[in-house]
């Protein structure tokens, strides 16, 4: 049978290809070339995945936190109280009771106490901040400028929600109660409030802050230097009666 040089060279070509084809298939089997560099493939894109999804819940969780902080419910009021100082005696009463007017703001772990200057007597406008998950309260005297650090005192400060119930009965109009005498003493600097919590490094940021203790419980507490102290005095109530809290600087 003669074949033509035409049918010849397609027929070499058409070889040529099948041997190429059939190395190919011999020495790079497709399944077995491919399917390490898929499933290394898969496990890191599983891995970046992964990884995304911890970043995202970890960055909500921190989020949540603090949105919970600025935005934890809190309630406001505002109340009034009459009261008169047993100390003073029955000839030095005024003719008219004095009035304390506050307004506060509560929630599960905080108290914010907003004390307007006093008509008619002395004292300071203030803020006070009882945090009650710290153990601690502050006062921020508008005045000076200037936050005092104690340890809160629950004998006198009642717990939240007693303290709406208060303000809640004080809405029908003043309350005619007492007035209780604390006398404090400003004992050290605080260079650094961090360590006073959230609440209070907010209230008193960028102001001189001091720690103080009650005058009773220092050594020799009975002894009143008043002529070389510089003092001043708060009004306010987070209780059934008003207290004038006094604080010293010697």
């Amino acid at each position: 049978m003669f074949i033509s040089k035409t049918c010849e060279g397609d027929l070499q070509i058409l070889l040529t290809a099948l041997r190429a084809r059939v190395r190919a298939s011999l020495f790079q089997d497709p399944e077995l070339a491919t399917a390490p560099v898929g499933i290394e493939g898969s496990t890191g894109r599983c891995l970046l995945t992964l990884l995304g999804v911890a970043f995202i819940l970890s960055g909500l969780i921190v989020g949540g936190a603090c949105l919970y902080r600025y935005f934890t419910p809190k309630r406001i009021y505002h109340g009034a109280m009459q009261f008169s100082d047993v100390s003073a005696g029955g000839e030095n009463q005024p003719y008219y009771l004095p009035r304390v007017e506050e307004e506060v703001e509560i929630s599960d772990s905080m108290a914010v106490i907003s004390v307007p200057p006093p008509r008619f007597r002395p004292g300071d406008p203030a803020y006070i901040l009882h945090d009650f998950n710290r153990k601690l309260t502050a006062y921020l005297d508008l005045t000076l400028r200037t936050c005092f650090v104690i340890p809160l005192n629950t004998s006198v400060v009642l717990l939240p929600q007693d303290l709406i119930d208060l303000f809640s009965q004080l809405i029908s109009g003043s309350y005619r109660s007492y007035l209780v005498h604390e006398d404090l003493v400003v004992t050290e600097r605080i260079d650094d409030i961090k360590s006073l919590g959230f609440y209070i490094r907010r209230l008193c940021d960028g102001k001189e802050t001091y720690r103080m203790q009650r005058r009773s419980s220092l050594l020799g507490g009975g002894i009143e230097k008043r002529s070389a102290e510089e003092c001043f005095t708060i009004h306010h109530f987070e209780n059934k009666f008003v207290t004038e809290t006094r604080i010293c600087k010697a």
